[in-house]
């Protein structure tokens, strides 16, 4: 067994987010992989202890698998730069933005990046108005949640109600947004490089919670079906898009295509799922990493932001 001289490591997981469970599930896979690889690796569960117990029992390097707020959302990453413990994953700047799908876009727009159109909703919004400009079906979903957790796709104007109530129960802002429909695709980053595309095609209505960590009919593409320069744009694009918001170490970048295939950046992720439904572990392995070469490539990244 190889052994790593990355000293004590904490696997943070679990959490206090709407994104829990995909988070321990996320934790353990890593954790069983760092101790498979000889890393004196640990889990600790912020929900459950303070972060300052990282400093006091000797933690000197964390592995972040926590997922939704608290977690993902910069806060705990600031946390851990005061402590001037090396986490992995970007700091505090990126995790934020990407946390918030409104104003990411509204950083990629301004950097001449492709988003899809949107607006956001409130309880007093003209629905009617809303889905006469961006089109039927739309998407509707909260801002600062992730794994799908509070999201809608709405056919008729009748539902964009119920569909912006859903949302509202997981965070203040709501977004609708318009449905592109050519193609949803992801690309991982690991460092300075872009691994290889995975197209999505889930076998429910849209690429939901359910489909994304509970179903197995859920398919995923690699090698993703486009061209060599159709991949390599989006490459470009995920790690442009992935610079842009300030990312660093390694993260994932969702796009949707149109019909004639032009692509638009969708989000961000800064902590993806490493759970057995998981993207960046199926990029990785296409570009042939182990589960465990992949999650001592991201530990070896850690900073301390």
């Amino acid at each position: 067994m190889q052994t790593h001289n990355f000293g004590k490591v904490a696997v943070l997981l679990g959490g206090k987010s709407a994104e829990r469970e995909v988070s321990l599930k996320s934790g353990n896979a890593v954790l069983a992989a760092l101790k498979r690889s000889g890393v004196d690796a640990h889990a600790f569960d912020p929900a459950e202890r303070e972060l300052g117990e990282l400093k006091r029992d000797g933690f000197e390097r964390v592995f972040i698998t926590l997922h939704g707020g608290q977690g993902e959302d910069g806060t705990v990453q600031g946390a851990l730069a005061l402590l001037g413990i090396p986490y992995t994953g970007s700091g505090v700047l990126a995790s934020a933005l990407a946390m918030d799908k409104w104003r990411s876009k509204l950083v990629w727009q301004a950097a001449g990046l492709p988003v899809p159109a949107y607006e956001l909703l409130d309880a007093g919004s003209d629905f009617t108005a809303v889905a006469a400009r961006l089109g039927l079906p739309l998407f509707v979903k909260p801002a600062n949640e992730g794994s799908s957790v509070g999201i809608s796709k709405v056919k008729t104007v009748a539902d964009l109600r119920a569909a912006y109530e859903l949302a509202a129960r997981y965070d203040d802002l709501v977004i609708a947004e318009q449905f592109v429909g050519g193609g949803e695709y992801t690309v991982a980053i690991l460092g300075e490089e872009a691994l290889p595309v995975i197209k999505i095609e889930p076998a429910n209505e849209f690429y939901d919670y359910e489909a994304k960590y509970l179903r197995d009919d859920t398919r995923y593409l690699c090698p993703c079906g486009l061209t060599a320069e159709q991949e390599s744009e989006i490459q470009r694009l995920a790690k442009r898009g992935y610079a842009v918001i300030g990312g660093a170490g390694w993260g994932r970048v969702d796009f949707l295509l149109d019909a004639a295939g032009k692509p638009y950046l969708l989000e961000a992720n800064t902590s993806p799922g490493m759970t057995d439904h998981s993207l960046v572990p199926m990029a990785a392995q296409a570009a042939g990493l182990s589960f465990e070469d992949l999650v001592i490539k991201v530990l070896e990244l850690a900073s301390a932001g």
